[in-house]
């Protein structure tokens, strides 16, 4: 069964610093069909460096700029960094599923920008796997 988060067009994930302070990023997410919900993000990027230390993360839903309705219900879970292309497959065709056009966009820029050497190189792709506390 999948999660009402699963649906929601935008997403706060927090993540937690080591002295505890939480960090809220927008995030596109999408159901993983297993329970599990994930998103594509940069690698080397603060959520993926908190993670290293607390797999600890909260959900709300929120508008494009993260802003997060009042009395808006905290979905509590634990979250992965997956690093590997092969691992990261999964994720990217759901978000792809979930946002249409716009995700397969950016998909193709990237993979257009990996591929011309002397363009500026985008930052490498890391994927987020969610699984939701009971």
């Amino acid at each position: 069964m999948t999660h009402p988060i699963a649906d929601a067009r935008y997403v706060s994930f927090t993540t937690f610093r080591r002295n505890g302070t939480p960090v809220a990023t927008p995030v596109w997410i999408a159901p993983l069909g297993d329970g599990r919900l994930g998103f594509m993000t940069n690698d080397n990027v603060g959520k993926t460096k908190r993670l290293a230390h607390t797999r600890r993360i909260e959900l709300r839903e929120c508008d494009i700029r993260g802003r997060v309705a009042e009395g808006a219900p905290v979905v509590h879970g634990r979250a992965v960094v997956v690093r590997e292309e092969a691992g990261q497959a999964e994720i990217r065709r759901a978000v792809e599923r979930k946002y249409g056009l716009l995700a397969r966009g950016f998909s193709v820029v990237q993979t257009v920008t990996r591929a011309l050497p002397f363009l500026p190189q985008p930052a490498p792709r890391a994927a987020i796997v969610i699984t939701l506390d009971d």
